[in-house]
C-alpha cells in the first residue's frame, strides 16, 4: 500500500514560508536605511522611531489578535492580518515623509500583530505534542532565514529596482500567500480533505486535548493576575531585546564602526540570522528529545535556560570585539542562544494555555515586542547620552540572568491558566 505525505506535514510547508516572508518584509526596511533616510531626510533618532512604531504597533496587537484567533480560527484570521500587513508593506513604498512612514510602519506591525500566535493556533489541532518542539523551531528558523536571505535580497531588489518598487513586489507577494492559505488551511484536521484516515486516527490519539465546548472568554483580571503570565512575558521581553537590535541596528552599526560596503556587509550580517536558524534547529530537536526521555518540565525549562546562558556568554564576548569577524562571531552565539528559547517558550504557551493558547502567546508575544519597541530606541539614545556602545549591551546581559530566574519559577504541570 502507497504511503501518502502526511497533510500536517504540508501545514508545516506553509507556516514555515509564512514566517520567512514575514521576516524578509520586517527586516527590509533596516537593510533600505539608506536610500530611505536620504530621500525623506531623517536622521538617525528619526530612523529609531520609525522602527520602534512597527514594534510598538506589533505589541499592541498581539493579546487583541489572540482573542480573535481564539474565537474565529487561524485559518481567517490569518488570511485576514497577512493581507492587511502586505498592503501596508506596499503602502511603505509611498511614504512621503517623517510622519506617513511613522503611520505606514505603526499599521505594518499592527497587521503582523498575529502571525505568530496564529502559527501557534494552528499547530495545536494539527500536531501530537510529541512533535510539538521541532514544528515550532522549524517554524521560527523560517523568520531567521527570512532575516537572513532579506539583506542580500533587498539590497539586490533596491540596486536593481529602487527602494519604493521593492515594497511594492514584497506586498504582492504577502496577498497571493493568504489568498493560498484561505483556499488549502482547515483549522481542523477532521475537515481537511487530503487527510487520510490514518493520519488522522494518529493526530487525534496523540494530540494535547482541548474542551472546545462552552468555552467561556478569559477576562483581563485572569491573564494579569496570573505569576506564570508575567514570568512569561518577562522571559520572552528579555530574548527580543537582542534579537530585534540585529533585526534593526546591527546593519547601520556596523556599517558605522567597520566602514564595510552595503553588498559586503549584507552577507555578514547574514551570519547570526543563520546562527539563529541552527539554534531553533537545535532547540526544537532538544525540547522534543527531552520530552520523551526526561518529562515535560525539564524539555521546557533546559533550552531555555541554556539559550539564555549563551546570550550572556555572547554579548560579554562581544564587548571585548575589535573587528568584524569577532563581533559576527560573537553576536551569532547570542543570536543561537535567543534562538533557543523560541520552542521552549510557545510549546509552553501552549501547554500551559490549552484553548486559551492565542491569548497567553499573545500576550507574551507582546511583552516581547514592548522589548523590540525599547530595543529600537535605546540603542541611538544610549548612544547619544553615554558615548558608549557597550551601555545597551550591558543591558541585554542583565536581561539574560533575569530571564533565567523566571525560567527556574516556570513549571507547565503545575500551571493553569484557567479561571
Amino acid at each position: 500500500m502507497k504511503k501518502t505525505f502526511p497533510t500536517r506535514y504540508k501545514l508545516v510547508f506553509y507556516t514555515f514560508s509564512l514566517t520567512i516572508l514575514l521576516y524578509i518584509d520586517r527586516v527590509c526596511i533596516s537593510a533600505a536605511k539608506s536610500p530611505i533616510t536620504d530621500a525623506l531626510d531623517l536622521s538617525d533618532k528619526q530612523f529609531g522611531w520609525v522602527l520602534s512604531a512597527f514594534a510598538l504597533g506589533y505589541a499592541l496587537l498581539q493579546t487583541p489578535s489572540g482573542v480573535l484567533l481564539d474565537k474565529k480560527g487561524p485559518r481567517t484570521v490569518l488570511t485576514l492580518i497577512v493581507s492587511l500587513w502586505s498592503l501596508f508593506t506596499a503602502f511603505t513604498g509611498l511614504a512621503w515623509n517623517f510622519v506617513s512612514l511613522l503611520v505606514v510602519r505603526f499599521l505594518f506591525g499592527a497587521g503582523e500583530a498575529g502571525a505568530f500566535p496564529g502559527i501557534s493556533k494552528s499547530s495545536i489541532a494539527w500536531f501530537p505534542v510529541k512533535e510539538r518542539g521541532l514544528v515550532t523551531g522549524i517554524n521560527f528558523s523560517g523568520s531567521r532565514l527570512g532575516a537572513a536571505f532579506s539583506m542580500p535580497l533587498v539590497i539586490f531588489l533596491i540596486n536593481t529596482l529602487g527602494w519604493r518598487n521593492s515594497f511594492f513586489v514584497l506586498g504582492f507577494i504577502g496577498i497571493a500567500w493568504s489568498i493560498l492559505w484561505y483556499k488549502w488551511y482547515r483549522d481542523l484536521p477532521e475537515d481537511h480533505a487530503s487527510v487520510s484516515h490514518d493520519e488522522l486516527d494518529y493526530i487525534l490519539e496523540y494530540r494535547q486535548k482541548i474542551n472546545t465546548v462552552n468555552k467561556k472568554e478569559i477576562s483581563w483580571n485572569t491573564v494579569l493576575k496570573n505569576r506564570e503570565v508575567w514570568y512569561t512575558m518577562m522571559q520572552y521581553f528579555a530574548s527580543n531585546y537582542i534579537f530585534f537590535f540585529c533585526l534593526t541596528w546591527l546593519f547601520p552599526f556596523l556599517k558605522n564602526k567597520y566602514q564595510i560596503d552595503d553588498v559586503t556587509l549584507s552577507y555578514w550580517v547574514s551570519m547570526p540570522f543563520f546562527a539563529g536558524a541552527l539554534g531553533n534547529y537545535f532547540s526544537g530537536y532538544l525540547v522534543d528529545y527531552l520530552y520523551k526521555n526526561k518529562g515535560i518540565v525539564i524539555s521546557r525549562r533546559y533550552p531555555a535556560m541554556i539559550g539564555f546562558s549563551l546570550i550572556a556568554i555572547g554579548l560579554i564576548a562581544n564587548l571585548q570585539a575589535d573587528s568584524i569577524y569577532s563581533s559576527i562571531t560573537f553576536l551569532s552565539i547570542a543570536i543561537f542562544g535567543a534562538d533557543m528559547t523560541l520552542s521552549p517558550s510557545w510549546s509552553y504557551c501552549m501547554d500551559v494555555g490549552k484553548q486559551y493558547a492565542g491569548v497567553l502567546s499573545g500576550t507574551m508575544n507582546m511583552a516581547g515586542n514592548l522589548g523590540s519597541f525599547l530595543t529600537a530606541l535605546a540603542f541611538p539614545y544610549l548612544m547619544a547620552w553615554t558615548g558608549d556602545e557597550n551601555t545597551f549591551f550591558y543591558i541585554g546581559i542583565a536581561l539574560a540572568f533575569l530571564a533565567m530566574f523566571c525560567w527556574s519559577k516556570m513549571n507547565p504541570v503545575k500551571s493553569s491558566f484557567q479561571e
